[in-house]
């Protein structure tokens, strides 16, 4: 199945040597424009903020990223690409069959991210399927191959849970499958969602392997996830952290009021208790304020006079 040829690079505005800060600098810039939570177009933004995403994903991640690479030389943009066997995305059964998924841009990723990334043997997080499996010979029974592939996780559905329509489609385009997958509030970085009997074909009568999804959280312009705590930056001005404010912040769970100590150091944090992301035991994890300095842009006269008059008193001390 031929699918287009997604230049990441582009998609980031970025240059192909871009260095990891470069990347992490364009994705911010642009998910803060294209963020559902803040655009006007919402239908529009959401698709753009897949792409940005998913670009994000794959040159974030330098195993990602260096096997991108040795094919986007190779092509253009928006061009037809089959990727070249021992790629990802297809594979055999326990047989020996030939076989091959896709997902339809159902799992949040895109047919060519599958294409590079998905339908690899449970465990491989970037390899693709085996050749065969080496009992499968004469009237042996043997079972199917288990299969793993990623699913894009919003923070909504992590805060909430959710269901999500996942269409499969095997190697014969005819034959598509609608399955319905339930997301578990709280669900994990890296868990996996078990999809019993939707892996590889078995052989001689042999049961069907397993398909499982592993949870990659969507990546946010403002959020950083540990474990069940987020981390914000937060940035003041100068005189906010020597004379304190209060001020309201937006969370995951909704706006909340809080209140920044006079003689408040940047680097300091400023824990939000029950903000972060849903437990096992039933619990919340936390939010942490991360403050940074921010410095006016610009200075007027009348603001230069009063940084002096400062420097002055700071130098009489």
């Amino acid at each position: 199945m031929a699918v287009h040829f997604r230049d990441y690079y582009e998609v980031l505005g970025i240059s192909r040597d871009a260095d990891p800060s470069s990347i992490k600098k364009a994705f911010k810039k642009l998910a803060r424009k294209y963020h559902p939570d803040v655009a006007e177009d919402k239908e529009t933004a959401e698709e753009k903020f897949k792409e940005i995403n998913e670009a994000y994903e794959v040159l974030s991640d330098p195993e990602k990223r260096s096997k991108y690479d040795r094919l986007g030389k190779d092509w253009e943009h928006g061009s037809d690409f089959t990727p070249p066997p021992g790629w990802g995305g297809f594979g055999s059964d326990a047989g020996g069959n030939q076989y091959e998924y896709h997902f339809d841009g159902t799992t949040g990723f895109s047919d060519f991210f599958e294409n590079l990334f998905g339908g690899r043997s449970a465990g491989d997080p970037f390899g693709a399927f085996g050749g065969g499996h080496p009992g499968a010979k004469g009237s042996m029974s043997v079972r199917g191959q288990d299969i793993e592939s990623d699913l894009l996780v919003s923070l909504p559905e992590v805060i909430h849970g959710g269901e999500r329509v996942i269409r499969l489609q095997g190697r014969d385009d005819r034959k598509v499958q609608t399955i319905k997958v339930k997301i578990p509030k709280g669900v994990t970085e890296n868990q996996l969602i078990r999809c019993g009997g939707l892996g590889g074909e078995g052989y001689n009568g042999g049961e069907s392997g397993d398909l499982y999804l592993r949870v990659r959280y969507e990546r946010h312009p403002d959020y950083r996830f540990v474990g069940s705590d987020i981390y914000e930056d937060m940035e003041i001005y100068p005189w906010e952290c020597i004379l304190g404010i209060s001020r309201e912040v937006k969370t995951p769970h909704g706006k909340v009021r809080i209140k920044i100590a006079p003689d408040t150091q940047p680097g300091s944090q400023l824990r939000i208790r029950s903000q972060g992301l849903p437990k096992n035991d039933g619990t919340i994890g936390d939010l942490y304020l991360v403050i940074k300095m921010k410095l006016p842009t610009t200075v007027s006269s009348e603001e230069q006079e009063h940084w002096e008059a400062l420097a002055n008193l700071a130098e009489k001390k």
